[in-house]
């Protein structure tokens, strides 16, 4: 194997994809383009040399493209790679990026770079768009949102770069980086005696130093009214478990406040549905977990005493420009790690409290169970014609009950009426907002885990974003048995909604005429999945939703392909 790897020799093109197999990589998802031929070129030299690869996935647009890296690692954990087409599609993946740098989700970017040379050299430019697509700064698409970018300039580099460039994606805190290919650069001989052998650079991992830990945990100890605001989940299986035990031991409300991961069961007798006001009135301890805006401060007051411990890969969110929300303690790390180590440390004291405790338990649950009554009543109150959301919402958890299933939401099934009982039982759309994120999110995470029913939801508007149509066809193809529902309002209904949040006595409001809201007349969304062979349905009336769901999801369970459900909403 050493006299093999010391006499390999491969384009930096085929260099590039093996190192990233090296070092972890599962898929490439790639859009081609002109750029391409020493990537594919590449491809077919390493598969007859028989060096082991990524598998590249083709995809019809960038979009699907970042949003499938995105939901393989919240799937897997593993970060994957995106690879686009100069700076057309370097533009294309921006949104992806936004919303990747936003939640902490490393991805791999790179794309390609316009020849420079105009003659003379392999791969010199060849057609027109070689002139049209070059760029002072290509990088500028996405550098706000990469932790790190680079352009590869010799062959010679190419394991040091892709090494670096995992590592530091991986880094806590984790998020994409990218790098630029230039195709003059990986159409030359790159030597192989480092392409597979293991990485030499680990991401760094970052833990909150114990006196930090000790002081929180005795913080926490003390407080009479404490609170638990969490909005990126619990970070794992055994951190969404400690959670739970520790505000059971602890009798903390948690509350999602605008969450994008679950931390706590929604049937969690300390689970304090989504709004944060009634318990900030009175804590005087909050314990904010991995939350870009924990709360509003426009909205919620937190007494001048009440102190406040943030946790998280980045508790201060250093990449915001502003972002001012206390943090008397900021405990940094891994969320599941910090939390592990938070409730090891604070295990111990609950002896010397457990009489507080207990009582504080019997009347948090008892006002959250109240709380938990009134979502469940609202959502069965919109069983009108046409639904609501939360109706919807209540009915697909219902469908969905026992089969382990994830839940994409954008836009579309909210959390509150929902029975979700795991830690990847239910993801929202990135803070960042980059629409038409659900749909290939979901796909990401089914292509990880083929045996898990994925279900994604979203609004009408969010469908259109995903580029519907390319979508379906990466459904299609993959044989992707995703469970996609159409909510249509026939309008932006966030917009609508913060139209009427800033101006609720406005002439918009009083009138209701929504200006630059509506989306009728409504295209049948039907039609674009069924030109991928998608199993349809479409349900108006709140009796029929059951029956529909649940024939949908014996589709999927008996053929192994997707579904897609429209689902007529009100506005």
């Amino acid at each position: 194997m050493a006299d093999r790897k010391a006499a390999l020799t491969l384009t930096a093109g085929g260099a590039v994809l093996a190192r990233m197999k090296a070092v972890g990589v599962d898929y490439i998802f790639a859009n081609s383009g002109t750029d391409f031929p020493p990537i594919i070129e590449g491809l077919a030299e390493a598969a007859a040399k028989d060096i082991d690869l990524p598998e590249a996935l083709i995809m019809p647009h960038e979009n699907a493209a970042m949003g499938m890296a995105y939901g393989y690692y919240r799937a897997t954990g593993r970060a994957q790679a995106v690879m686009a087409h100069t700076n057309v599609g370097l533009a294309n993946c921006a949104i992806g990026a936004i919303n990747a740098a936003t939640e902490h989700v490393p991805i791999l970017l790179f794309s390609g770079r316009t020849p420079v040379m105009e003659k003379g050299r392999l791969g010199a430019r060849t057609v027109p768009i070689g002139w049209g697509q070059e760029m002072r700064d290509q990088t500028a698409l996405v550098r706000e949102a990469v932790k790190w970018d680079y352009e590869l300039k010799f062959p010679e580099q190419v394991p040091e770069t892709v090494d670096r460039a995992y590592a530091i994606a991986n880094s806590v805190p984790k998020g994409p980086v990218y790098v630029s290919l230039p195709r003059e650069v990986l159409c030359e001989p790159c030597p192989g005696e480092h392409i597979e052998g293991p990485s030499r650079m680990q991401p760094v991992q970052i833990a909150p130093p114990r006196h930090l830990l000790a002081e929180a945990a005795e913080m926490l100890a003390q407080a009479q009214r404490p609170l638990i605001i969490a909005q990126r989940g619990a970070g794992s299986a055994a951190g969404f478990a400690a959670l739970a035990q520790m505000a059971s031991q602890w009798g903390v409300p948690v509350v999602q406040y605008w969450a994008i991961q679950l931390a706590i069961a929604t049937d969690h007798a300390m689970f304090g549905g989504i709004d944060p006001t009634a318990y900030m009135k009175e804590a005087d301890l909050v314990v904010v977990i991995d939350c870009l805006a924990p709360w509003g401060p426009d909205i919620h007051t937190l007494h001048d005493d009440c102190k406040v411990i943030q946790i998280g890969q980045d508790p201060l969110y250093a990449r915001v420009p502003s972002r001012n929300f206390p943090a008397d303690i900021s405990l940094v790390g891994e969320t599941a790690d910090v939390i592990l180590a938070l409730a090891e440390v604070l295990s111990p004291k609950h002896a010397d409290h457990a009489d507080k405790c207990k009582t504080r338990y019997d009347a948090v649950a008892t006002r959250n169970r109240e709380t938990r009554q009134k979502a469940l009543a609202a959502a069965a109150a919109g069983a009108t014609t046409p639904m609501t959301k939360a109706y919807v919402s209540r009915g697909v958890s219902a469908a969905i009950a026992g089969k382990n299933a994830t839940v994409f939401s954008e836009l579309g099934c909210p959390l509150e009426p929902m029975d979700l009982t795991h830690h990847q039982a239910w993801y929202q759309e990135p803070h960042s907002g980059g629409l038409g994120w659900s749909f290939p999110a979901a796909m990401g995470f089914s292509l990880a885990n083929r045996g898990r029913l994925v279900v994604a939801t979203m609004g009408d508007g969010s469908y259109m974003f995903a580029n519907p149509t390319a979508c379906h066809q990466i459904a299609e193809a993959l044989n992707l048995p995703v469970l996609i529902l159409v909510l249509n309002n026939n309008e932006w209904g966030a917009v609508r909604q913060s139209v009427t949040g800033m101006y609720p006595d406005g002439y918009a409001s009083k009138t209701n005429r929504m200006p630059l809201t509506s989306l009728t007349p409504s295209p049948d969304f039907t039609k674009t999945a069924q030109a991928s062979r998608a199993w349809t349905a479409r349900v108006e009336k709140p009796a029929d939703l059951a029956a529909v769901l649940n024939d949908a999801i014996a589709h999927i369970e008996t053929n192994g392909t997707h579904a897609l459900v429209e689902i007529t909403i009100a506005p």
